[in-house]
């Protein structure tokens, strides 16, 4: 893999791992149109995992800080500096911090049961084009779900629980994890912007779960290669964080379906050049 491959699917990564467009769709079809490409070890993966975990916790840190502090005792969360900060209130932290723990055990057991048969699934481009075109049927759907009124104090086990089998869907490539999450979470009536922050609150473990389980497999590689991977690692960091703000931006004003549009426009050109 060269330098500018490296920042590239970095790029792609970033973008697409928090865009509602379904990074690992991205990444097959994508290397599937770099003649010569040839698939990198496990430890790239891990190290681009590892900058879009960055961004995540950068952009939610004032959300991470309030749940971290609402499991101290009440005596220390009165002391001058632990303030609430992030869009979950330290009387609800708690309940959110299990709900997060619910949907992640479905998304974890799901996950490690099919963990031996995923990765077939990421050696065909129109499949992940397919799935493309499910990704933005989700989020057109989602645009036009009318009383969306609930917010991160009304959310339930139940929630946790649909969401957190929309993201065990989205292990499949062309299916975006936080397409699925955000969508289902209106279609529960829960707000786009407490829908999409529980997501990536929940997407915090997750990400962290796969790169531990793909840590296994990482091979000794040349201070090069390191510096190659690296490279993606940062344009991954860079693009994800950037693409959270735009995100956010957007569901303000509520118009996922132009990611629909998106993603059907790319999968119907994928499946127009490889073929039906």
């Amino acid at each position: 893999m060269s330098l500018w491959e490296s920042i590239v699917l970095g790029i792609i990564q970033g973008l697409t791992e928090f865009l509602p467009v379904s990074s690992s769709g991205h990444l097959v079809i994508a290397q599937s149109f770099m003649p010569g490409f040839q698939q990198e070890g496990v430890l790239f993966d891990v190290m681009v995992h590892v900058g879009t975990l960055l961004a995540v916790l950068f952009f939610l840190r004032n959300d991470i800080y309030t749940l971290t502090m609402s499991l101290l005792p009440k005596t220390w969360r009165n002391n001058p500096g632990t303030a609430e900060k992030g869009f979950v209130s330290i009387s609800v932290g708690r309940r959110m911090i299990g709900l997060i723990i619910v949907g992640t055990i479905i998304t974890g057991s799901i996950g490690i049961l099919l963990q031996d048969h995923i990765h077939r699934f990421f050696e065909s481009a129109r499949l992940a084009a397919g799935m493309l075109i499910v990704t933005g049927v989700l989020l057109f759907l989602a645009d036009r779900t009318k009383d969306v009124k609930r917010t991160e104090r009304d959310m339930n086990i139940t929630d946790a629980i649909i969401i957190g089998l929309a993201q065990t869907v989205a292990l499949m490539p062309g299916i975006s994890r936080s397409g699925s999450t955000i969508a289902f979470g209106i279609f529960r009536k829960i707000k786009g912007e407490a829908a999409a922050r529980f997501s990536f609150l929940l997407s915090i473990p997750a990400i962290l779960g796969a790169t531990v389980l793909e840590m296994k497999y990482i091979e000794s590689v040349s201070l090069g290669k390191m510096i190659v991977y690296a490279a993606g690692m940062t344009s991954a960091a860079i693009t994800g964080f950037l693409a959270l703000r735009l995100l956010f931006f957007i569901i303000n004003k509520r118009e996922l379906r132009f990611f629909s549009y998106y993603c059907w426009i790319v999968a119907v050109t994928t499946l127009l050049i490889k073929g039906w």
